[in-house]
């Protein structure tokens, strides 16, 4: 009895954009062709905890039940911005940033990170592009009927760069250390 052809592989990416008083997330299915189709989304509201320690389990917690829920393979997260006016912001953002990663890694996934340029270069052609340009693309790329909330739009947008990404350094056969100039 001849086998049947096992189905190609097709990767569910979960792409995080946190924040200390919202976390956008954003999964994305890749086709056998490499082109990307909308799973869910979303925008954890992290505002409403009485302090900021139970806005980091909120995120902890959350992202783990949606990472149970949704079974992502690849996950991709943006990495800190920081803004020189405002030093406890950053901490802040750095430690939402590690509620999230350490929500993908106690599930036994890895980590890919992306700076802002980077994602808005992927998503829009810019990587200056404000947040209504990268709403837009996002919400043209994966077909949606509107804009999603602008955390939820980071969120598929760094899902979307990972899929460019990973694509790329299969075609290359490079990892992505090697792309930066020297």
């Amino acid at each position: 009895m001849p086998l049947s052809p096992q189905p190609p592989y097709v990767p569910r990416i979960l792409g995080i954009d946190p924040g200390s008083q919202r976390t956008g997330v954003g999964i994305i299915d890749l086709d056998p062709a490499g082109r990307a189709r909308h799973v869910h989304h979303a925008t954890l509201h992290l505002t409403d905890n009485e302090t900021f320690a139970l806005r980091l389990k909120q995120i902890f917690d959350e992202l783990g039940a949606l990472i149970d829920a949704h079974r992502p393979d690849e996950v991709a997260i943006e990495k800190v911005f920081a803004q020189r006016n405002n030093a406890e912001s950053v901490l802040k953002l750095g430690q939402a940033r590690g509620a999230a990663i350490c929500a993908v890694v106690a599930r036994g996934l890895a980590v890919q990170e992306y700076g802002p340029k980077e994602i808005k270069q992927a998503v829009t052609g810019a990587g200056g592009a404000d947040k209504v340009q990268v709403q837009h693309m996002v919400a043209l790329l994966l077909a949606l009927p509107q804009k999603p909330q602008p955390d939820a739009a980071d969120a598929l947008a760094i899902a979307i760069t990972h899929a460019h990404t990973r694509a790329s350094v299969a075609r290359l056969g490079l990892p992505r250390t090697f792309w930066r100039r020297r």
